[in-house]
């Protein structure tokens, strides 16, 4: 097998797990946080810089692309890994969230889903099985059916019809998919119904993937909704395999849901905040843009060992942050992803040490304050 879940230990009062995720490109120790390089770069980083940051596996975006540079050209150029210089683990999103983020340039139908670009317009439809044909082109390690991500609110009888649906498109993507060497993972729908998440766990695990994902939260729901989805969801899914929480990466929600069992997440928040001169640090969000910071020497995050914060202070990086200057995007993006991959690697080794509950507890003692 080139890919396997091996579970190590789990936290005796909590869902919290240390595991190990084997994959062609390399062992991923979890619970793990996937920097988004969506267009197979993570934004104003390169490569080398990632692995410095201790990044063990970035996800790229299959709907992005598929539009852009097209994954016939990235098939040729000997796949993701080689096309963008990435020798680690890769896993890539089925597009789908972001094709139903379309909103009206999407129609949904049983076959698949009609949407018109958002660069040129131009009109494309992906099937489960097109879907699958790119993601095997791109080759990444880690690959995602093509499911409905629905919105928040949402109205239980269309929560239900897009849960019946994503399983229908999850069974033809098994079918669709060749390749032995990229771990086809099934998505759990069902928006914030807990019937609906029992029903769609129950369908989707009895397909038996080689790993699950949670879609369809931090779409605008309030994080209790979140937390109390995934206390009644996480349990349905196989110990034995990996859990992945999509789309999810502020610091609070990495810690919650590591407690309640979740192995994975991503999240384009910690770059997307930074190049808004926002940073994260123990004590919550600082931004470093404000004129208050005009004249404070101090590093980002006095307790921060990334390159950043042991080079430069706030004053410099707010009067780059000012003058528009590149250098400035980089050192926000290479604090705040340290801190969320030096985040998870603390919470891992706390579990490891059987101490989670008293790093949580530490952790909330600061965090929020600025």
């Amino acid at each position: 097998m080139t890919f396997k879940f091996e579970l190590i230990k789990e936290c005796k009062d909590t869902g919290a797990r240390v595991g190990k995720l084997f994959t062609p490109h390399g062992i991923i120790e979890t619970p793990v946080f996937m920097p988004v390089g969506t267009q197979a770069t993570v934004k104003t980083l390169s490569p080398e810089e990632l692995e410095t940051l201790g990044a063990q596996i970035i996800l790229s975006n299959t709907y992005h692309l598929y539009l852009r540079p097209g994954h016939e050209l990235i098939k040729q150029a000997g796949g993701l890994h080689k096309f963008m210089n990435w020798n680690k683990p890769i896993l890539t999103d089925s597009g789908g969230f972001q094709v139903f983020s379309l909103g009206d340039l999407r129609t949904v139908k049983e076959d698949g889903v009609e949407f018109r670009s958002h660069i040129d317009g131009s009109k494309h439809f992906f099937t489960p099985e097109k879907v699958i044909e790119i993601e095997n082109a791109l080759g990444a390690d880690i690959i995602m059916a093509f499911d409905e991500c629905v919105p928040y609110p949402c109205d239980y009888e269309y929560a239900r019809k897009a849960l019946k649906r994503t399983t229908r498109w999850a069974e033809r993507c098994k079918t669709a998919h060749q390749r032995e060497d990229q771990a086809l993972f099934g998505i759990i729908q069902g928006s914030a119904y807990q019937e609906l998440r029992e029903l769609s766990a129950k369908e989707i695990t009895s397909l038996d993937f080689p790993g699950y994902a949670i879609g369809g939260l931090s779409v605008g729901e309030p994080k209790e909704i979140m937390y109390e989805v995934l206390e009644y969801t996480t349990p349905l899914m196989p110990k034995e395999k990996p859990r992945y929480l999509m789309g999810v990466g502020s610091p609070d929600n990495v810690v919650e849901g590591i407690m309640r069992g979740i192995d994975m997440f991503d999240c384009v928040l910690p770059t997307r905040i930074a190049r808004n001169g926002t940073v994260m640090t123990k004590r919550g969000k600082l931004v470093v843009r404000n004129a208050g910071y005009a004249k404070d020497l101090r590093p980002l995050d006095p307790e921060c060992s990334c390159y950043t914060c042991q080079n430069y202070s706030r004053a410099y990086i707010r009067h780059l942050l000012k003058a528009n200057e590149i250098f400035g995007l980089r050192l926000t993006s290479i604090h705040n992803l340290h801190f969320l991959i030096a985040l998870v690697k603390e919470i891992r080794e706390s579990i490891l040490e059987n101490r989670f509950l008293e790093f949580r507890e530490e952790f909330y003692e600061h965090y929020g304050e600025i």
